[in-house]
């Protein structure tokens, strides 16, 4: 007989969730982003969940935690009315649908809040996760994190248009 997984749900960010949050975003980076950058590259991304304005950006943005049996998984954000601002999935349920179920959240909530197209900065690792759900490449991007340089790419969505 088959084992029912327990099913995913969304809840909003609280203050209390930002070392939980934290230690998504590090894992993630350190697990799933290997393919794309380099030990450096990740050491100075990871650095940024050690920065007390983390949970602040957190807080600051509409932003959405995945859970699983109450515990968080994964967690996205929206900056203002049309920028996806993080998107980070635990390595343990990466695969799982979690990113695109706080994704759909964003995508509908943006729309709601009148915005006509979403945009990403896209990782090299969630460029297609992106491109498959119908955001297109606009430009890449240099950033510096903590003297290392990441390339990202901006995406773009129109809202209302079919993957």
């Amino acid at each position: 007989m088959g084992q029912t997984l327990p099913k995913p749900a969304l809840r909003p960010f609280l203050p209390d969730d930002a070392p939980v949050l934290a230690a998504i975003f590090t894992a993630s980076i350190e697990q799933l982003t290997g393919d794309d950058y380099s030990e450096a590259q990740q050491q100075a991304w990871m650095e940024a969940a050690e920065d007390e304005e983390f949970g602040k950006h957190l807080a600051s943005d509409l932003t959405l935690i995945a859970t699983l049996e109450g515990s968080p998984v994964g967690f996205a954000s929206l900056r203002g009315t049309d920028h996806i601002r993080m998107l980070y999935v635990h390595p343990a349920v990466s695969g799982q649908g979690i990113a695109t179920m706080l994704v759909d959240a964003l995508e509908k909530l943006a729309g709601g809040r009148g915005a006509k197209s979403l945009t990403v900065d896209a990782s090299d690792t969630a460029k297609g996760f992106f491109a498959k759900r119908g955001y297109t490449a606009q430009q890449r991007n240099s950033v510096t994190i903590n003297d290392e340089w990441l390339a990202n790419t901006t995406m773009k969505k129109t809202l209302g248009a079919a993957p």
